[in-house]
């Protein structure tokens, strides 16, 4: 049976552009997608826009459009980006479908059914100016647990997440006047029935999963696990399917962090796989959630204990990829402060391997990184231009101008191709281990080793003098170059695409591939265009 992956990356929030750091907390999901498939495992990997929740209805009140108006507008331009910079999702989807939508209550229904809701009727912050019940989202206060003054469900600054009734000097966040409090009626989630499985499941699967991730999953479950309001009061999102709750509608982080199990649902139904198989946990499933260092408690405590509540035997995630914040003059880029490079604009202006390759050689898999365009553009030239594509440049060219594109009979050095064999071990099991990082700063390494074996060889003097010799070393820097464009596909697909068309036919493969003895070229055209640094 073929290994399965499931490669869950963050929903991004439909209100704004994406941005940088949203891009370097991302795109790990695609590298992973693109390996696991060389690979040959049988490869799951969804995501989609959140549609609903309190910023978007607040834009849409300020801006007087629907909700629907701004998130729609805002996914569309989350599809334009992804497809520009060639993620490859089986199902990039949304939180307004109607699939999302039922799938959403049928689980409900399960963990109700369960016995994991119950009923309740609280003090709830209420505004007398607005005339409504506040969400999280609609409340600022100081934080409980480092009183610094913050929004009502996490706080940004020492990223403890807690109800609002926990806060003090709580305003609304709309008209800036002091919140009361009135009674409510809300449907809660038994969160803390999980604290025991919840610690048990961190302290067996945290090897697998990223440093800051333990940390921050040991912080929430020390605090101990509050139960959850399931229901909040708004027009806009997932209808409760219970009686009583007619007026209100499903919380956004039930619904959304669900949206892993109803996209891959959706996609095993498309495929004619049966979901429930697909992610047994008996099943030997790998489950790669892919997100920033803000969203860790969601995805190590709050999305398992839903799992546990939906069924026991579903696999939780088993590797926790989460980046740390990408900077810009060492602040944290933010929708709200406004000091961010958009992913729209990179896609536009800049070469899509530029982007990856950049993204993923200074990626901040274990602390914050600052993001500069100038020094994108170096990268890009340096490594991509004069690297790679100068190696792959001067070989083909060279047998195009002196040969014609015949290429002759040649056999690769035996140093060479078992260097080559060691690399798809090494980065294979970096990938495997979620350290994309190091496993693109291997791919620079391959590329220098590379061009040093040229520069040592001097294929252009073996030419004259030693047509053997010659033949041998064409063979040993074509060898690499068709390995380059495996080893290298998953950060930089577009130039390794184009590498396919000019050599022999090979499937794109994880695994050493060979060359026909003598073959002809395809069209040899540059790899890779320098950008003007000015």
């Amino acid at each position: 049976m073929k290994k399965r992956v499931l490669i869950g990356i963050a929903w991004p929030y439909a209100n704004n552009n994406l941005h940088v750091g949203h891009l370097a907390a991302l795109l790990p999901g695609d590298v992973l997608a693109r390996y696991s498939r060389l690979k040959g495992y049988e490869t799951v990997m969804v995501s989609g826009s959140d549609m609903h929740g309190t910023p978007i209805t607040e834009r849409a009140r300020k801006e007087g459009v629907s909700p629907a108006d701004i998130a729609g507008t805002y996914h569309a331009e989350f599809v334009d980006n992804f497809e520009k910079l060639a993620f490859t999702y089986d199902l990039y989807t949304n939180t307004d479908t109607d699939y999302h939508k039922k799938t959403v209550q049928d689980f409900l229904r399960t963990i109700d059914k369960n016995g994991y809701l119950y009923e309740t009727t609280e003090p709830q912050d209420y505004c007398e100016d607005c005339g409504k019940f506040l969400s999280d989202r609609e409340i600022e206060g100081k934080c409980p647990v480092c009183g610094k003054v913050t929004r009502g469900d996490q706080c940004e600054f020492c990223m403890a997440s807690f109800d609002a009734d926990k806060m003090t000097d709580k305003i609304c966040r709309i008209c800036k006047k002091p919140t009361s409090t009135r009674t409510n009626k809300h449907l809660m989630f038994r969160l803390s029935a999980f604290q025991d499985a919840l610690t048990a499941f961190a302290a067996e699967n945290g090897e697998k999963w990223r440093w800051n991730a333990n940390n921050e999953t040991k912080k929430y479950l020390d605090q101990g696990l509050p139960d959850r309001a399931v229901t909040r009061d708004l027009d806009w999102g997932v209808e409760v399917p219970l009686p009583g709750y007619d007026t209100k509608r499903v919380y956004v982080w039930f619904e959304a962090v669900l949206g892993y199990l109803t996209a891959c649902k959706k996609v095993c139904e498309d495929k004619g796989i049966s979901f429930e198989e697909f992610m047994k946990k008996d099943s030997g499933l790998s489950a790669y959630y892919v997100h920033g260092k803000d969203n860790i408690p969601f995805h190590t405590v709050i999305f398992p204990a839903l799992q546990l509540a939906i069924d026991p035997e579903m696999q939780l995630p088993t590797h926790i990829v989460s980046s740390e914040y990408v900077n810009m003059n060492d602040e944290k880029m933010s929708k709200s402060k406004g000091n961010l490079i958009s992913v729209h604009d990179l896609a536009a202006n800049y070469p899509v391997d530029a982007v990856r390759f950049y993204t993923m050689l200074y990626n901040p898999e274990k602390r914050d990184v600052n993001f500069s365009i100038p020094e994108m553009i170096q990268t890009y030239n340096k490594f991509l231009c004069g690297g790679f594509g100068n190696f792959v440049n001067r070989n083909l060219s060279f047998l195009v101008k002196k040969y014609g594109g015949e290429v002759p009979a040649g056999k690769v050095d035996a140093e060479v191709l078992s260097h080559v064999t060691s690399l798809y071990e090494t980065i294979g099991a970096k990938m495997e281990n979620g350290e994309l990082r190091s496993a693109t700063e291997d791919m620079v390494d391959f590329i220098q080793y590379a061009n040093k074996y040229y520069d040592e060889v001097k294929p252009w003097v073996a030419a004259k003098e030693d047509a053997a010799r010659f033949g041998d070393i064409t063979a040993t820097c074509l060898f690499m170059i068709a390995n380059m464009a495996n080893l290298f596909a998953p950060v930089i697909p577009v130039g390794t695409e184009a590498l396919r068309k000019i050599l022999p036919a090979t499937d794109a493969t994880w695994g050493v591939v060979t060359l026909p003895e003598t073959f002809t070229l395809g069209e040899v055209s540059i790899l890779y265009t320098k950008i003007d640094e000015k």
